[in-house]
């Protein structure tokens, strides 16, 4: 473990399927090793969890502040250097502002917090510190959006003049869904999930996906939020109408009731000049369109030669072998193992900052905001 990032974990505990996504990409880093965890709300079921899953008994925790203070008095050399926080959206903001108050580095999963103020009191919590924040938006860890990117970058669409994206599931389309498990219950839980539902746990990667392939802020939006299903207590569908800061406009949908879309994120960008297009479900294709010529279709691979330097970078496998969920996710551990091993140098965390998961927050609030006015253009609020 002396070579290893050592990390800690808050959540994630038996049948969470998120934490077990966190745990494989660490692993796969061959950079992170686990060596402490507050797995559950319940303490005894937490420390079971961790002996579970090999680690000493005296650092499987019952709750997360108990780990935090008897790991800070560990030798420097012993004791965990980052915490990954994979708990509901509610209990972001108390476990992050803690894991930077006792010293270690913060990696979660999105959204940042369940409340724009309670973003706002991470973001405060980070600056305080000085510390590395990272946030996983897992898509920008695939190598064709970050191809995507490169190439939109570079000019090869020429300006961007609209943007479709939307993220389609059917896992809550209906009633029995609601209480049909873990994660579903306290998605559908307004205390627990925040001040939003799918917009919030669906719509913040979408949103994400846009300014990270377009290097553009969206500034405004003109959103309906609704409930679907008769007696949810939060939004099941939405979308929104947008405006890019280069004066681009475009539409975001996110859904979790349409039947027959298990997983499908699809983003399509315009320029003047071309066209890029990524859906999730096909990870491993990228297509580039240009007026009058025939469709460019681009794979990934270690060893191709057409791909950006970047891009290169994160392909896991040669080509013609699948780069996936979880090796997207290991690509975002990765560079914020290196960060974690960099600091105090300052050359990103390779995952979203806090500042990206305020302004997911902030589109959030100003699509709630604008769906309440009955779709009334609302700009995202600054600083």
């Amino acid at each position: 473990m002396a070579n290893k990032i050592r990390m800690g974990m808050v959540g994630g505990g038996s049948g969470a399927f998120i934490g077990a996504v966190h745990r494989t990409a660490a692993e796969m880093t061959g950079d992170i090793e686990l060596a402490a965890g507050a797995f559950s709300s319940d303490a005894v079921a937490s420390r079971a969890f961790g002996v579970e899953l090999g680690l000493q008994a005296s650092r499987s925790y019952g709750t997360f502040a108990e780990m935090f203070a008897k790991e800070a008095n560990l030798p420097q050399d012993e004791r965990i250097q980052c915490v990954s926080i994979v708990t509901p959206n509610d209990s972001h903001a108390d476990i992050s502002c803690a894991a930077l108050a006792a010293g270690f580095h913060v990696i979660c999963d999105k959204p940042l917090a369940g409340h724009l103020e309670d973003a706002i009191r991470i973001e405060d919590a980070v600056t305080d510190s000085g510390l590395l924040f990272g946030l996983t938006h897992t898509y920008t860890g695939y190598p064709l959006v970050i191809e995507a990117r490169e190439r939109i970058a570079a000019g090869e669409i020429g300006d961007v003049r609209r943007v479709a994206v939307s993220y389609l599931q059917d896992w809550l389309s209906r009633d029995e869904d609601t209480k049909a498990n873990k994660q579903a219950i306290w998605r559908s839980d307004p205390a627990r999930t925040g001040e939003s539902g799918a917009f919030a746990d669906i719509g913040t990667h979408a949103f994400n996906l846009v300014e990270f392939t377009t290097g553009l802020r969206i500034t405004e939006v003109a959103a309906e939020l609704r409930t679907v299903i008769p007696g949810r207590a939060i939004d099941d569908d939405g979308a929104a109408m947008f405006h890019l800061s280069n004066g681009a406009s475009g539409l975001l949908s996110a859904s979790q009731v349409c039947s027959g879309a298990v997983n499908a994120l699809r983003i399509e960008i315009y320029g003047d000049s071309g066209s890029i297009c990524w859906a999730q479900e096909e990870p491993n294709t990228m297509t580039i369109r240009h007026r009058g010529q025939p469709d460019q279709v681009f794979r990934p691979g270690a060893n191709v030669g057409y791909l950006s330097d970047a891009a290169i970078a994160v392909c896991r496998t040669p080509a013609g072998h699948p780069e996936g969920y979880i090796e997207a996710f290991a690509n975002l551990y990765a560079g914020f193992a290196r960060a974690v091993r960099d600091y105090p140098a300052q050359n990103g965390t390779g995952c979203a900052s806090v500042a990206d998961g305020i302004a997911t927050m902030r589109f959030i609030r100003a699509a709630l905001t604008s769906s309440r006015n009955q779709s009334a253009w609302t700009k995202l609020a600054s600083g």
